[in-house]
């Protein structure tokens, strides 16, 4: 893509140089300083960019290659590592442990107690909430300006996020992005939930970031607020989650630690 634009940029010059009455004399050096300018970030529209490098920047975020959280539950921790360029995944519980190898997802049940969950719908779920709103610079994804939040007195401008056929589990799933006009940081998403079911959901669910943390130069959540809702609109906070012992690296782990154990069922 850089040789495109590299190429591009010569012919524009080249055609400046010939209309101008007086030709300057643009050197090699600075040339080199345009096309050497990061410009990933130029396939995104402006609006999402504008968050994105509020919580630091995509670029830095696609630099990273291990993320890890835990959340603590009733029945205990519950501890997530992702390989952010395989997407393979690790939940670690007191009761069972969760894998996917980027190929095959595995359920390993502890001392006889028997998983009751759903993990083709809990794989990726916790990752994807906690990701914000960096995983929606993901391939196959579609923006457009949506209609405002406005929330105890404070209007927070939207962005409707949907995917293509055949992304991810649940392509029919809708985001809205809702952020500080001013910042540009996200304060609030919006989501429906459309596994298992023939079709797309109206009802959006609403959760509020609004508790960051900085690591290793990137904004996250430190925790987030489920809410109520009516009317697609948030009513009052449900629930908090928290995030601890958050890790983020540009170091890749071993891939053997997602590997299914012999001891492990598939999930089909």
């Amino acid at each position: 893509m850089k040789k495109t634009i590299y190429v591009c940029l010569l012919a524009v010059v080249a055609m400046a140089c010939k209309n101008e009455a007086k030709q300057d004399t643009i050197t090699p050096t600075e040339v080199e300083a345009v096309t050497t300018k990061d410009i990933s970030t130029s396939i995104y529209p402006e609006a999402i960019t504008k968050v994105f490098d509020a919580h630091g920047g995509i670029d830095a975020w696609n630099k990273m290659h291990t993320l890890s959280f835990t959340i603590t539950k009733p029945t205990g921790k519950e501890k997530t590592t992702k390989d952010l360029k395989t997407r393979a995944e690790l939940i670690e519980t007191p009761t069972y442990s969760q894998g996917f190898d980027g190929e095959t997802l595995w359920i390993n049940e502890k001392d006889g107690n028997a998983y009751k969950g759903k993990p083709q719908f809990y794989k990726g779920l916790m990752f994807y909430f906690y990701g914000m709103p960096f995983v929606f610079g993901d391939n196959g994804i579609s923006y457009e300006e949506t209609e405002s939040l406005v929330f105890e007195g404070k209007t927070y401008p939207g962005i409707l996020i949907s995917y293509e056929a055949g992304v991810g589990e649940s392509s029919d799933d809708q985001y809205k992005i809702f952020y500080d006009a001013e910042t540009g940081q996200m304060e609030w998403l919006a989501y429906t939930v459309t596994f298992g079911k023939p079709e797309g959901s109206p009802d959006f669910h609403f959760i509020r970031y609004n508790n960051w943390q900085t690591v290793n130069g990137l904004v996250i959540p430190k925790s987030i607020d489920w809410y109520n809702y009516e009317n697609n609109l948030p009513t009052e906070k449900r629930n908090t989650v928290e995030f601890t012992d958050v890790v983020l690296s540009e170091e890749a782990l071993d891939m053997s630690m997602f590997s299914r154990p012999e001891s492990a069922k598939v999930i089909d």
